[in-house]
């Protein structure tokens, strides 16, 4: 059980460090909003880790971030459900390994940023959740039109009873 705590640690360690690492520069241009208006959240490279998973289907490496009202509600063990306003950030990359550290697996290319905004009102029709992603390291906006949230809740739908949210935040000391 230490040797897995250790490996998620590493794998947190490696995931901030690219965020650490890949910053946006001055003068980039603003990104466009999702096709249902949700815009790429301000600031989101610098909110706290609630927790990190390994896809073994897709070979994905994923950071989930959190909001200050996110965090607050993760700590607290307020997430079922959670509160408005709480916004979750998962940030992907396929996995990959170095050659000097061949059996840690590492992020390597990014594959997307996509982000679930709780207001209960206004996205009633898909539990409460407004959810959003931007493709690849020129973030270009998932989805021809607005109806691209149905393909987001549905794959949601299984876990209707932890508030639609995949995620269990990680716990620490």
């Amino acid at each position: 059980m230490q040797r897995l705590d250790r490996i998620t640690r590493n794998i947190i360690q490696c995931f901030v460090l690219s965020l650490v690492l890949g910053g946006v520069s001055a003068g980039e241009q603003p990104v466009p909003p999702a096709p249902n208006g949700i815009a790429l959240p301000e600031g989101y490279r610098d909110w706290p880790v609630i927790a990190s998973s390994h896809r073994i289907d897709n070979n994905t490496l994923r950071v989930i971030l959190g909001n200050g009202i996110a965090i607050e509600a993760a700590r607290s063990g307020n997430t079922n459900p959670w509160p408005d306003g709480a916004i979750l950030g998962k940030l992907v990359w396929k996995d990959t390994t170095l050659k000097a550290w061949e059996k840690a697996v590492v992020p390597g290319e990014f594959v997307h940023a996509e982000f679930m905004v709780k207001d209960v009102k206004k996205w009633a029709t898909t539990g409460g959740w407004g959810f959003a992603r931007w493709k690849g390291m020129d973030q270009v906006p998932y989805g021809d039109n607005a109806g691209f949230v149905q393909e987001c809740f549905g794959c949601h739908t299984p876990v209707k009873d932890n508030d639609y949210v995949f995620t269990h935040p990680a716990q620490l000391p």
